[in-house]
């Protein structure tokens, strides 16, 4: 894995949970963070985590405040082994912060402050290539939860199309957004970033809203002839199914107990993309990601359940007789 080089765009926030349920931000109650979070932050976090088994890398493009929060996100990123090199820190412009309220249903209720904050911040095109060439990338990796802003969702094709055309594999987790289905940019631009993708992996959910009535062998022989190399679909409690050139494989997902689901998506594409990238087969990659999935939504907040490569082999291969 040592010529491998994961990079990712996008924004970086801090999270707040309400410690209390089904109250949606609307009564006052307790909340506990901040947490680094934000969807490209997860990944990368994971990524480097995973890469560094084996001597591969992990850099990230995107931006945060010159204040308390911007340094919670920087210190855990280059702790866990991220490359801060591209990632802006902007004066007198907040960090990015969400607050999120579960419910007993399984539902979330979400408040960003991300409109005035850095995350949108990023270095220039021509930046954001530069470095990652510099940095050796071999694989970037676009999750869509970045492509609501205009100027994001313009910085993520114009950076994908540079290194595409340099011959870096594209990897897109497409995080639709539900509320943006009728702006015509969003969808475009979703299409545009997954014509050039080697990796797709979208959720269920995903799936349903992108290719509505159709079967997974179906849409993914699509995206296979029009030039993807593997195709992953996230099924949450239902494991995950996916293919490549060899053939079809479907896993079930792990038996744990939810204690936060953000960032399971994140930490499975980021395992499946960096294990992929080295060279390992398809049901080995995705028996990982599915176990770092399954790790992830074990702890409170959304980057406190990422894994490292030890931690996702004593879950696939547990010790017996003790």
């Amino acid at each position: 894995m040592a010529g491998v080089c994961i990079g990712s765009i996008g924004e970086l926030l801090v999270e707040f949970i309400c410690t209390e349920k089904d109250l949606r931000h609307l009564r006052a109650a307790p909340y506990v963070g901040p947490f680094p979070s934000g969807a490209p932050g997860l990944f990368i976090d994971q990524a480097a985590r995973v890469a560094a088994g084996s001597g591969g890398r992990a850099i990230f493009a995107g931006a945060v405040g010159d204040d308390a929060f911007g340094t919670v996100i920087l210190t855990r990123l280059v702790a866990d082994g991220v490359d801060p090199a591209l990632i802006r820190v902007v004066p007198t412009v907040p960090t990015g912060t969400a607050h999120v309220s579960y419910n007993n249903d399984g539902s979330r209720d979400f408040v960003f402050n991300m409109a005035h904050s850095a995350a949108a911040h990023l270095p220039s095109g021509a930046e954001i290539e530069a470095g990652f060439i510099a940095a050796g990338i071999t694989v970037l990796h676009i999750s869509g939860s970045m492509l609501g802003d205009v100027a994001m969702r313009a910085a993520a094709v114009d950076v994908c199309t540079r290194l595409h055309a340099r011959g870096v594999a594209i990897s897109v987790d497409p995080n639709i957004r539900t509320e943006l289905m009728t702006d015509h940019g969003y969808l475009e631009a979703v299409t545009r970033l997954m014509a050039m993708a080697t990796y797709v992996l979208p959720s269920d959910a995903d799936a349903d809203l992108l290719f509505p009535g159709r079967t997974f062998e179906d849409w993914s022989s699509e995206l296979m002839a029009g030039g993807a190399g593997a195709v992953v679909l996230k099924r949450g409690a239902d494991g995950c199914i996916g293919r490549d050139r060899g053939g079809v494989l479907a896993l079930p997902a792990h038996p744990v107990s939810v204690v936060d689901p953000t960032g399971a998506g994140d930490c499975f594409c980021a395992t499946f993309v960096t294990l992929s990238a080295a060279g390992q087969p398809l049901a080995l990659a995705m028996a990982q990601a599915n176990a770092a999935g399954a790790l992830a939504v074990g702890k409170l907040g959304p980057m406190e359940g990422n894994s490292s490569p030890d931690m996702i082999a004593a879950l696939l291969h547990p010790a017996t007789g003790a």
